[in-house]
């Protein structure tokens, strides 16, 4: 038997998790002295809420080698194989400490998904799709290895007031752009989080999304795909979906949308919207 393990960066909560027959390992999120554990006490609910109430951006712990070994005894100990996936190691000292707890056993293949919340969530589709193929754990590590190169997550933010809190972009900038309504497109590029471009107004910026999927090869809808939005309120994401048809039509009948929760969304913020897929013609 093979088994799945993913952290929470993954934005896959612990009802989820059972839903999907995946084990969830949790961060832990700290706003000021209040510790929480996301996905397990901290709802993405509760974590905009939150945010949009705090003055400081929250900090995130890695998850330690010893939780990973923990939860790697308990799972392999009816002779299972484990498949874990993690958080890109630019972002986080989460994979490194999985892969220290992997060397303890023989049957434990520890994934750097180079990307983070939809990203992760669609190698672990593309996981249960393979163990459904009976392809063996190794199988899988060394085709998840390949095909998370062709990973292409691409979000329009709604606000650039968490990268200014963040410190990724200065507060000037950050007046200017929103007095001006400029838009950015953020992209995770070989698993660090770039800017993709920027547009003047949310019908441009739409536009410069649809033009960027087009330019990183297109979704291969053969392949899980997603959109998500980050806050608590999708009609941002419902009005570009409905408004770039030409991406769907005749492609597919449904268009999965995922809230983004924390990981990500402590430097976007509310607002944001998504697209996550594996491009056609990506090297």
């Amino acid at each position: 038997m093979i088994k799945l393990i993913i952290d929470s960066g993954s934005d896959i909560d612990q009802n989820e998790a059972k839903t999907l027959n995946v084990s969830v390992l949790p961060f832990e999120v700290r706003f000021g002295e209040d510790e929480y554990l996301d996905g397990v006490n901290l709802s993405h609910k509760q974590f905009y809420d939150k945010l949009i109430e705090s003055d400081e951006l929250p900090k995130t712990s890695l998850i330690s080698a010893y939780k990973f070994t923990e939860k790697f005894k308990e799972l392999s100990a009816d002779g299972s194989e484990i498949i874990c996936i993690c958080i890109s190691s630019k972002l986080s000292g989460t994979y490194s400490e999985a892969s220290k707890a992997a060397k303890e056993f023989e049957n434990v293949f520890v994934i750097d998904s180079l990307s983070a919340c939809v990203g992760e969530r669609l190698l672990l589709q593309l996981a249960q799709k393979l163990i459904k193929d009976n392809k063996t754990a190794k199988e899988i590590a060394e085709i998840l290895n390949t095909e998370k190169k062709k990973i292409k997550l691409l979000a329009l933010l709604g606000t650039l007031k968490y990268l200014k809190k963040g410190g990724r972009i200065s507060s000037v900038a950050a007046f200017t752009g929103e007095m001006l309504s400029i838009k950015p497109v953020i992209s995770v590029v070989d698993g660090e989080v770039k800017l993709a471009g920027k547009a003047m107004g949310s019908k441009k910026a739409n536009n410069l999304l649809m033009q960027l999927i087009e330019k990183s090869g297109g979704i291969d809808f053969d392949k899980p795909f997603c959109t998500g939005y980050s806050g608590t309120d999708d009609s941002v994401l419902e009005k570009y979906i409905a408004d770039s048809t030409s991406i769907w039509e005749g492609k597919t009948k449904v268009i999965p949308k995922y809230e983004i929760g924390c990981t990500i969304g402590t430097h976007i913020g509310p607002g944001a919207i998504g697209v996550c897929f594996f491009a056609n013609n990506a090297k």
